[in-house]
Parts: C-alpha cells; structure tokens; sequence
C-alpha cells in the first residue's frame, strides 16, 4: 500500500505537472515552502528536484519575495545599530580583483555602518569576499553579535552566510553537485541580515533585474537598487553604460549611467590581492580606481544622497580622494 503523500510533495506537484498544468508558486506557497527547508522538514530528494524545476521554469519576483521572508524570519536576531548599507557579496569575481571592497571600506571610513555577506567556493576559479578580507587584514565576525559589534566600533562587518544561515550556505554549496545555480543565489542577496536602510543587489544576468526588482517591490523594502554588476557583483564597469533600478518606498526609478571613460578593462591574469591595498595607499590603477569610483557613485544615488551621475561621481571622487590612506576603515 502506497503512503500518504510528503506535505511538502505539493510544491513540488505544483512547479512539475507539464506545460499546462504547472505554475509558479503564489508569495504565501513560496514563503511556505522555504520556512520548510529551512526547518529541515523536507528530504533530499524533494529539495533536488524542487530547485530544479524552479531553475527550469525560472523564478518570479513573487516566488523570491516569499522565500525572502522565510529566510529573513530564520535569521538569528540582532541587536546590531543602525546600518546604512547591506552589501551582498556572492558572485566571487574571476577577470577583476574584487575592487567593491575598496568601495565598501571607503564608504565605511567616511561614516557609513555597511553590513557585507557572503560565502567562499561556491564556484571554483573565483576569488571570494572572505578571503580577500583575510588577506587584507580585516577579520569576519564570527557570528551576528559579533558583527553587530564590528559595525558599532568600526563600521564594516563581514559575516559569512555559513554563520548566519547554515541551511542557506549548505543550498548555496549544491551548486556543484546539482551543475547549476538555484533560486537561492537570488535569495541571499536579499536576505539584509540587519534591516539596513538601503540595499544593493547586483547580478549577473540581465533577466534577473526585474525578478529583484519586482520581490523588492513585493517586500515593501525602503530602498533597493539593482543592476547588472562585473561578475555578478556590486561593482560598477566603469568603461560601460550602466542601467540601476532603484526601488525606494514603492516607487521605481530607472537610470542610464554612461560610461565614465574607457579604462582598460583586460582580463587580470595574477589577481594579486596585495594589489588592493597597494592602490588605496596610493598605487596607480586606473580601471581599479574608476571601478571604485564608479561603485561608490551608485551607492550614494542609492542612498539617496546624490540625485544624478554627475553629482555623484563628483562626490565620490572626493570620497576617493580625501580617504585616509595609511588604513583600512576595517582593519
């Protein structure tokens, strides 16, 4: 005699029943089917399947919206002050050194809390956020008092998703047995751990600008911006057109930003890390710092302290320009 159905098996049914009976999950199904993951109520073979089907049919904006909330819901609660910038940092980058850490350390350094979090190796050939930091001499929290701490009395944090949300990391890490990325990459970068108040969420593909933008939306967050990053991180190309969309209380913004020059943008063979922090010393680099100049215009568009590029790129270069060189805001 067959068993009674997995609870779980409906979500599965409902993404799987051929062309013209399956359909993407509603907010409330998606928000269900995440908090059971989560609680490690499903098995296996469900959740193999279940991340497939949803990478096959691809994800909607109100799918990612309610497993957004199940996640956030699963978060360990903080006691963090408050944060200005939540700084997903996922991708890992493979041509370019990840040069948004300077950005981040310069926005931290001019008096803004920037909570980052990420994790190392989902993808091999890459250089991730984690240790980048170490080898620039910026430890991670080790858990979210901790990051809280850092925040406090420093005004950066690093957290790795691996402490912040185990089950999450252990999804991320199934990339690659599974042979490709799921739904969850989507996820984490809009998990904002400690309820910032603006955050950024670059990608890879340009089809997945509307999914963020429509779950920011969904989720009624303060302010998002989204666009296509190098690498899939938050980090502008400077030598090319940049299109954000920001999300701010409900309403979105759609901006062009031109390209700032045409610094050479060839692929990096070394990626020596030392070479960050040689160029916030005072080493020349005219792609590094133009992206780190390019970054950190975004981000005050985003924040909603400059209204257009050209103020905001002017801000920025001053940012750049009056830094304290002899160290890291995070150090």
């Amino acid at each position: 005699m067959l068993g009674q159905p997995h609870p779980f098996a409906r979500f599965v049914r409902l993404l799987g029943r051929g062309k013209t009976l399956s359909r993407a999950l509603t907010i409330e199904e998606a928000e269900q089917a995440m908090a059971m993951i989560l609680a490690g109520e499903t098995l296996p073979e469900q959740l193999g399947a279940f991340l497939m089907l949803l990478r096959i049919k691809e994800e909607t904006g109100e799918e990612i919206a309610g497993f957004i909330r199940a996640a956030r819901a699963a978060l360990p609660p903080s006691d963090a002050p408050r944060v200005d910038l939540d700084w997903p940092a996922y991708a890992g980058k493979k041509r370019q050194l990840p040069w948004f850490l300077l950005a981040a350390l310069l926005m931290a350094q001019a008096g803004w809390r920037v909570a980052m979090h990420g994790l190392d190796g989902v993808t091999e050939g890459r250089l991730y956020v984690g240790e980048t930091l170490a080898r620039l001499g910026v430890p991670p929290a080790t858990d979210v008092a901790e990051a809280a701490e850092h925040l406090g009395r420093r005004n950066f944090a690093y957290l790795s998703l691996e402490r912040l949300s185990p089950e999450l990391a252990r999804m991320m890490a199934l990339k690659p047995i599974l042979g490709l990325r799921s739904p969850v990459n989507s996820v984490v970068r809009g998990l904002d751990p400690f309820s910032a108040s603006t955050s950024l969420q670059a990608v890879f593909h340009p089809s997945y600008v509307a999914v963020h933008r429509d779950a920011a939306l969904l989720l009624g967050d303060n302010r998002t911006i989204v666009f296509r990053g190098d690498g899939g991180e938050n980090e502008r190309r400077p030598n090319k057109a940049c299109d954000t969309v920001l999300v701010s209380s409900g309403v979105v913004q759609e901006l062009r930003w031109p390209p700032m020059g045409d610094p050479r943008q060839t692929p990096d063979e070394l990626m020596r890390v030392e070479q960050l922090a040689e160029v916030w010393r005072g080493a020349s680099d005219e792609y590094g710092e133009a992206a780190v100049v390019g970054t950190v215009a975004i981000v005050l568009y985003a924040m909603g302290i400059a209204g257009d590029p050209v103020e905001a790129e002017a801000r920025a270069r001053r940012l750049w320009s009056d830094r304290d060189r002899g160290r890291f805001a995070a150090a």
